[in-house]
């Protein structure tokens, strides 16, 4: 079984790790760091997104915390980095790559910052084809 955590190192996205490892102790957990791309990206803008992506590539982001906690519960886990629009790059990798089910961190937006500024988690609970978990 495969468990898909998108991690952006926030302290969401960390309670949604700790979620998966205690709720799925048996399964393979895949981080995905997701590299945001911006629109109207130059040439420049775009050898530093490649710069961004080999240095998330090279030393992924894993609190020492979290690795522990890892560690500890004996949890299999590989990190992954996407570049392009979160909430698509975490369907489209669920889909690609035989994810059972995703388990996402919410920021706990609401009222009119919700509406304004949209809510990955909420983008990717409405566009999966699999089951998706939102821990707070």
């Amino acid at each position: 079984m495969a468990i898909l955590v998108p991690y952006d190192g926030s302290t969401p996205a960390q309670q949604a790790v700790r979620h998966a490892a205690e709720t799925y102790p048996d399964a393979e957990l895949i981080l995905l760091r997701v590299i945001e791309l911006a629109e109207g990206y130059t040439s420049a803008g775009y050898n530093l997104l490649r710069e961004r992506f080999d240095e998330a590539e090279a030393a992924p982001d894993v609190s020492t915390e979290l690795r522990t906690l890892l560690d500890e519960a004996g949890v299999e886990f590989r990190v992954e980095t996407a570049v392009g629009s979160p909430a698509r790059e975490i369907v489209e990798f669920a889909a690609e790559n035989d994810v059972d089910h995703i388990v996402v961190g919410s920021h706990g937006r609401q009222g009119v910052s919700r509406v304004l500024l949209g809510s990955v988690a909420e983008k990717v609970v409405r566009r999966a084809p699999i089951p998706v978990t939102v821990v707070r």
